[in-house]
């Protein structure tokens, strides 16, 4: 009979992923413990690491006045064009 799989939350994932990285928790220990197959730890911190920079990135970081003032002063020149 075929065992059900486990599906993991996103939060869950970066918990197990922080035991090894922060705790030094052996990756093999953690399978076991949790039913994991190494690949698939493996694929999770591959993801971590390939779209950490993401958590750095502002989504909608609000404008300086200056940046304000640029972006303003841009968008009335572009007016003042024709098609292009």
């Amino acid at each position: 009979m075929r065992k059900e799989r486990k599906h993991f939350t996103p939060e869950e994932k970066v918990a197990i992923l922080r035991r090894h990285l922060v705790d030094k928790v052996p990756v093999s220990e953690l399978c076991e413990e949790l039913g994991l197959r190494p690949t698939v730890f493996y694929r999770w911190q591959k993801e971590l690491f390939e779209n950490g920079a993401a958590v750095f990135q502002s989504q909608e970081r609000p404008l300086g006045k200056a940046e304000t003032d640029r972006v303003l002063g841009e968008e009335g020149a572009d007016q003042g064009r024709g098609p292009g």
